[in-house]
């Protein structure tokens, strides 16, 4: 297969500055809407971008878990790489990739923990499996086998049955958007950007060039 003659023409949709929203997470809505409506595999997939303290960047797939006017919310173990790399820069880059709407949206700002109370709500909502899991993967660690795992959440049922608390390094993370950009694939690679960043208490709304 020649990898470098692979085309796709973009022709599906466009993105107009008289048709977006003036405000970035009503433009962010309206098209996780219709990303859900159109029953895509996994629209709250998302890549979250990091850097370490020794500058080396890194990028995962998380899953969204709520949105509205303070940021965008996910959740994972706070030891984790990404943990530790949020701990030294508190700033992030997430991205969503809706493959069969041709569109991409860009998220950047910076990162708090949520509150210990919407970490502990969100904990409870997930299927037991899930919160045991929390207490058996010791995530991003080097571990000797899969049989750690396995043990691990075996140990965690035994100790908690049905009601396993939240462990202490597990919990939210909330991006605080300070720009955004949304882009729709056209035609012959020109391609719409909107990009919006704060001014003062404002939404600059600006076209980038593809």
């Amino acid at each position: 297969m020649d990898i470098a003659a692979l085309r796709k023409s973009y022709e599906r949709d466009e993105l107009d500055e008289s048709a977006s929203a003036a405000d970035p997470l009503q433009q962010f809505q309206r098209w996780f809407d219709q990303a859900l409506q159109a029953q895509l595999p996994e629209p709250n997939a998302m890549t979250l971008a990091t850097v370490g303290s020794d500058g080396r960047p890194s990028t995962r797939i998380v899953l969204i878990k709520g949105f509205d006017a303070r940021g965008i919310v996910w959740y994972t173990n706070y030891q984790s790489r990404k943990g530790q790399e949020l701990a030294h820069l508190p700033m992030a880059a997430l991205q969503f990739h809706w493959v069969e709407l041709e569109r991409v949206v860009r998220i950047e700002g910076r990162v708090e923990k949520t509150s210990a109370e919407e970490s502990d709500s969100y904990y409870a909502s997930r299927p037991l499996d899930s919160r045991l899991g929390a207490w058996a993967s010791p995530q991003s660690q080097v571990i000797s086998s899969r049989a750690v795992l396995v043990t691990g959440a075996a140990k965690a049922a035994a100790l908690h049955a049905l009601n396993p608390p939240r462990p202490p390094h597990w919990g939210g993370y909330r991006l605080v958007p300070d720009r955004w950009e949304f882009w729709q694939g056209r035609k012959s690679r020109l391609h719409d950007r909107l990009r919006y960043r704060q001014a003062a208490a404002e939404w600059l709304r600006e076209r980038l060039a593809p």
